[in-house]
């Protein structure tokens, strides 16, 4: 689903070279090296900055960027990708095949703290990646892996700036060298991050003369600045919609993600390791309370580990639901040995509350703080008791991304971002904890065998079937809460233009593009 509301009539602006955008991100990234990052803001800046062999369009089909064309063999098993000549790093170095080799090499090595290996190895067997000459890279696989191409949207890293350095701890990785329409110019950890367009971009030179990205962690802060004329874009939350869309000068642009919000177990606790527990906390949630009162209606419950809109979500008859149903909650505490203590209103065990620390982010501002809210209600009404820590992003994940198997929390509240294409091994196979998105611990052996074959099995009904049966599988385990879709709804100035098609991939999916016009500067009061 996708509207555009407008606050007033407008005009599409006139694009004028070597304008000046100016956006928000809500939290500041550690680093700027895709191999290493882990979050979505991140990712978000490194787009900017670095290309993959492929990208996706508008319309999610798959395109040539780095490279100009690729041929696959009649077994399946070998890619060869033909690069583009014309592309040189923003430091006026060549681009050639050594620098997808050095990446991918990377990404494999067992030294590199990454995230991304999962993306790579099909059944325990790296795939090998083969530099046929300067322009010329084959990848040889060990066995059918039907995401690869997708997954070769990874960007590219120069190798000859980060070849002789240790990639974990550079310094080079908040002085980034790519081959996107953007470079780094300033960054001011903390305050902001300030792109300038590169003239010699494949794509074509960017109209944009500078792109600024704001660190503002809180939505309303971020939204204030542009009340204030000082951003051109920005999200908007679901409790500010009505207030926000009668701004001048404004249009509301609205648009499903790929993404969704979840509870998540560390499933190594103690207590949290019994499902019986985990199934008591899921069920004493009102998934469609949360969606009306905290998106106000602009997203809808979650069940699965997948989005809707995408060709794995399963049709409602086949998809896992559990109920909400509180009174059915406390009969399974009690089934697990717990008692209800009438002085504490806290179920117990051998004399120990039932009690949990819910982590979530800052960062995430009041629709965070509202859900983790609601949760601490829905549970304490059960007999649960709930303390809430909102930290900063970058300690957050330092906690689920320590390598240790002890991590050092109870519940977690995020989300994902999910890819185009349904593979989930990074997320749900057990081999990915603890130094991969796995980070509650989640094992099942039967939902390893179904990650291994989603991702041999190469035909759309095979899939399909594959992850149908994977994603109820992983839904009856209760490691996470599905807990709601949300829409994005952005804000945007009228003078903004070049945006792409409002969809999964944003409105900014091909930066080169974006402009600002003279309305801009014509108008110095909001």
């Amino acid at each position: 689903m996708m509207a555009i509301v407008n606050a007033v009539h407008c005009q599409s602006p006139r694009a004028v070279a070597n304008g000046t955008l100016t956006i928000a991100i809500g939290s500041d990234p550690t680093l700027l090296n895709p191999v290493l990052s882990t979050d979505a803001t991140t990712s978000e800046v490194e787009g900017f900055i670095f290309n993959g062999l492929i990208r996706f369009d508008d319309y999610l089909k798959i395109k040539p960027d780095l490279a100009t064309s690729y041929s696959i063999s009649s077994s399946g098993l070998v890619y060869t990708f033909y690069l583009r000549k014309d592309v040189k790093w923003q430091d006026g170095q060549p681009f050639t095949a050594a620098d997808v080799k050095f990446t991918f090499d990377k990404i494999l090595d067992p030294k590199t703290r990454t995230v991304r290996r999962g993306d790579f190895v099909v059944n325990g067997k790296p795939i090998v990646f083969k530099v046929l000459d300067p322009y010329t890279i084959q990848a040889i696989l060990p066995h059918p892996f039907a995401p690869f191409l997708s997954n070769m949207g990874m960007p590219i890293l120069p190798k000859h700036y980060l070849e002789h350095v240790d990639i974990n701890t550079t310094t080079r990785n908040r002085m980034p060298i790519g081959t996107g329409p953007f470079k780094l110019d300033t960054w001011k950890p903390g305050q902001y991050i300030r792109l300038t367009g590169y003239d010699g971009y494949h794509g074509g030179k960017p109209l944009l003369k500078t792109l600024i990205c704001k660190v503002i962690l809180n939505p309303s802060t971020a939204l204030a600045a542009y009340q204030n004329g000082e951003l051109d874009l920005v999200g908007v939350m679901p409790k500010d919609f009505d207030r926000v869309r009668r701004f001048p000068h404004s249009k509301i642009v609205q648009y499903d993600r790929l993404f969704y919000t979840y509870l998540g177990f560390n499933l190594k606790h103690p207590v949290l390791a019994d499902k019986t527990v985990r199934q008591a906390i899921t069920e004493s949630i009102n998934k469609m309370s949360l969606v009306s009162g905290v998106l106000r209606g602009f997203g809808k419950p979650a069940y699965v580990a997948a989005v809707p809109g995408r060709w794995d979500y399963p049709e409602a008859k086949n998809c896992f639901m559990p109920p909400y149903s509180p009174a059915h909650a406390r009969q399974l505490l009690i089934s697990a040995g717990y008692r209800f203590n009438p002085r504490t209103k806290i179920f117990e065990k051998n004399g120990k509350a039932l009690t949990f620390t819910l982590l979530g982010s800052k960062e995430g501002g009041p629709m965070t703080e509202q859900s983790a809210q609601m949760i601490q209600r829905y549970l304490q009404d059960v007999g649960i008791k709930i303390n809430i820590r909102l930290m900063e992003w970058g300690s957050l994940l330092k906690i689920i991304n320590s390598p240790s198997p002890n991590k050092d929390f109870d519940m977690v509240l995020l989300g994902w971002q999910l890819g185009m294409d349904p593979d989930s091994y990074s997320i749900w196979h057990s081999s990915q904890f603890p130094r991969g998105f796995n980070f509650i611990g989640y094992k099942n052996a039967k939902v390893d065998q179904l990650l291994d074959a989603g991702r041999r099995e190469t035909h759309l009904e095979g899939r399909k079937k594959i992850y149908k049966q994977m994603l109820n599988l992983i839904a009856q385990d209760y490691p996470y809460v599905f807990l709601f879709h949300t829409q994005s709804l952005v804000s945007v100035r009228d003078y903004v233009g070049g945006l792409s098609v409002p969809g999964p991939l944003g409105l900014m999916n091909s930066p080169q593009k974006l402009f600002v016009s003279s309305q801009k500067t014509s108008r110095a009061n909001w």
